[in-house]
């Protein structure tokens, strides 16, 4: 599986990871998938959720050096927020 691209969001506080994750998968075709790093201990609980909610595939999350290393893929279908 290859990433379309990575995302560095070290550094990057609650709720930024996570933010800067769902603009740029609203760019990319469903399907595609991205890697993301972070740092915010928030992170391991709030990239899984919010694959869950807004429907995309959560396939890895890794930790390499202290910094989590997710690999999302984009939604088929995109799901409405209320």
């Amino acid at each position: 599986m290859d990433s379309v691209e990575t995302i560095d969001a070290t550094g990057l506080l609650c709720p930024l990871p996570v933010l800067k994750l769902r603009k740029r998968l609203k760019s990319l075709a469903p399907g595609d998938c991205i890697e993301m790093l972070a740092d915010d201990p928030a992170a391991i609980v709030d990239v899984p959720h919010f694959c869950t909610e807004a429907g995309h595939e959560l396939l890895a999350a890794t930790e390499k050096s202290g910094v989590q290393v997710y690999i999302v893929r984009k939604a088929v279908a995109d799901i409405p927020t209320p």
